[in-house]
């Protein structure tokens, strides 16, 4: 029994493998620009959605069903962690992933592999947003930082060393066993009224 179709034909990510299904050595390339989906990133990174993400890509048939890889390019925003600023990063992953024809897949799981790994073609549509995600997500920076020398914040008071205006940026530190002495100091320094 084949599953329904749930792939948008009108969806600038659904592709269409007509040419392609069942003849396999045949091939074409894509270039397209999409609009980034929503969440494409982690809490303190990832592409802004709607922004653009250029996909280079070949889709090849092969006896199994369509083979598609290439290449994602976009450009990731995010928080360094370090000093909170904004940061931006070009991202390029390479993307390759096979969509199988149904008769396949059911081989494919039936012989080992996980059933959530196993891609699957919807008639002659295949969906590639799943696999932009994949890809894109797992290459963003775990931990993004403006520069690889920024010093971060003062743990103190919270001001960004960065900062020219913080650039001899330093607090007293007192040790509080000899804060007693300290107070003691300070009334001898004090001149007496006589």
């Amino acid at each position: 029994m084949e599953r329904p179709i749930t792939a948008d034909p009108r969806s600038p990510y659904v592709l269409d493998t007509h040419e392609l299904a069942r003849r396999p050595g045949t091939m074409r390339t894509l270039q397209r620009t999409v609009p980034a989906p929503e969440d494409l990133g982690t809490a303190v990174i990832g592409v802004p959605a709607g922004d653009d993400l250029d996909l280079d890509l070949r889709l090849e048939s092969v006896m199994e069903g369509i083979l598609v890889s290439g290449t994602v390019r976009g450009r990731a925003v995010g928080e360094c962690v370090r000093c909170l600023e904004e940061t931006s990063a070009d991202v390029e992953v390479p993307l390759q992933e096979l969509w199988y024809y149904p008769d396949r897949a059911r081989v494919a799981v039936e012989t080992g592999d996980d059933e959530d790994e196993v891609r699957e073609l919807e008639g002659e549509l295949l969906d590639v947003e799943p696999a932009v995600r994949d890809a894109v997500v797992p290459a963003l920076p775990f931990r993004p930082v403006c520069s690889a020398d920024c010093p971060g914040l003062c743990p103190q008071c919270g001001a960004r060393l960065a900062d020219p205006e913080n650039a001899d940026h330093t607090h007293e530190v007192l040790d509080p066993r000899w804060s007693e002495l300290e107070r003691m100091k300070t009334l001898f320094d004090d001149p007496k009224e006589s």
